[in-house]
């Protein structure tokens, strides 16, 4: 009985150690596969950051792209005008000097008086022209402004559209593997607790089994111990009642 005790017990302790020992292994494993669900996570992150701050600076440099592009746009209006008012100037000192000369030539003050509201009728008109062209090249620059501003920000707005939807499809992916992966784990959890509670049930009936068979089999021995010891000390009291009735016998006989 002891020795079948120390092997029982050295069968369980082997069996308790191999038990403990997938157990570590297991926790290792586990631990590795969350270390590395964290680095693809971080990874991920990093990405999406690295992207966001890719597209903020693209942006930046599109931004600073443009009010350069506007402020040339305005100094190259401003130098336009100043060159017309310039040319202007220009035209009223020729036309100034050729009617000081006509006035200094001429005799006639009539015809001087006519001359002058003539060209002041026309510097009027020229003004008006030159006024109104201004005025329709700015109007046709403001709505060019205006429309490549409006295209613009819809152009934005249609980037941070797709960016969102591109994010939330990506964060819904992971939610739904997150899922699946979890899951997937708690049913090979639940197979692996399953195997092994029946992997227990099944030694421990082996165990019984056996244990049942060498109890039967040490109760028939000592049943047979027992008989065959009763027989014996039943051939002894035959033998002494033979030989005392031989000796008997004897003893009568002389």
């Amino acid at each position: 009985r002891c020795y079948c005790d120390q092997k029982i017990l050295q069968k369980t302790s082997g069996e308790w150690r191999e038990e403990w020992w997938i157990a570590c292994r297991e926790k290792k494993l586990v631990f590795r596969a969350d270390c590395h669900y964290r680095y693809f996570l971080y990874q991920l992150v990093f990405k999406a950051w690295r992207a966001f701050i890719c597209q903020q600076q693209e942006k930046r440099n599109k931004n600073h792209v443009a009010e350069v592009h506007g402020n040339k746009q305005k100094l190259l209006w401003a130098w336009r005008c100043w060159l017309i008012y310039v040319d202007v100037r220009r035209m009223k000192h020729r036309m100034q000097a050729v009617a000081q000369a006509f006035r200094e030539r001429s005799c006639l003050r009539v015809s001087w008086a006519v001359w002058r509201r003539r060209c002041y009728q026309n510097r009027a008109g020229r003004k008006m022209k030159v006024l109104a062209l201004q005025h329709w090249a700015q109007s046709l620059q403001f709505r060019a402004w205006l429309q490549w501003r409006a295209l613009y920000l819809y152009s934005q707005n249609e980037k941070q559209k797709e960016a969102r939807a591109v994010t939330h499809h990506h964060h819904w992916q992971l939610k739904t593997s997150m899922e699946a992966w979890l899951r997937y784990l708690n049913l090979q959890r639940a197979k692996r607790r399953q195997k092994e509670l029946a992997q227990e049930h099944h030694q421990v009936r082996i165990v019984q089994r056996y244990f049942a068979g060498w109890q039967l089999s040490w109760e028939c021995r000592r049943r047979m111990h027992a008989h065959q010891k009763c027989i014996e000390k039943l051939v002894a009291k035959i033998v002494l009642w033979r030989a005392f009735a031989r000796w008997k016998h004897c003893i009568l006989c002389v």
